[in-house]
């Protein structure tokens, strides 16, 4: 699943990110790693989401999001 399909609300955990390396690196040093969780906290207009990582809201385009692969947050695991 990607970032981009993920509802309001909902809590998932990041597998993969699959974008240019200074980008990536970049989302890395904001704390975005992997098995990191993300909350959506709300979409904006033309795909931008607001999101949780970390205890830090964070808004990303498009082009971003639909290139971070995460798995929804089992019960087990929250």
């Amino acid at each position: 699943m990607l970032l981009k399909d993920v509802k309001i609300g909902e809590t998932c955990i990041v597998e993969r990110i699959h974008l240019p390396f200074r980008t990536e690196r970049r989302l890395e040093a904001l704390g975005m790693t992997k098995e990191t969780p993300v909350s959506v906290l709300n979409r904006k207009g033309k795909g931008i989401l607001i999101i949780k990582l970390r205890g830090t809201r964070f808004a990303l385009g498009y082009n971003i999001t639909k290139n971070i692969e995460v798995r929804r947050v089992e019960q087990n695991e929250q």
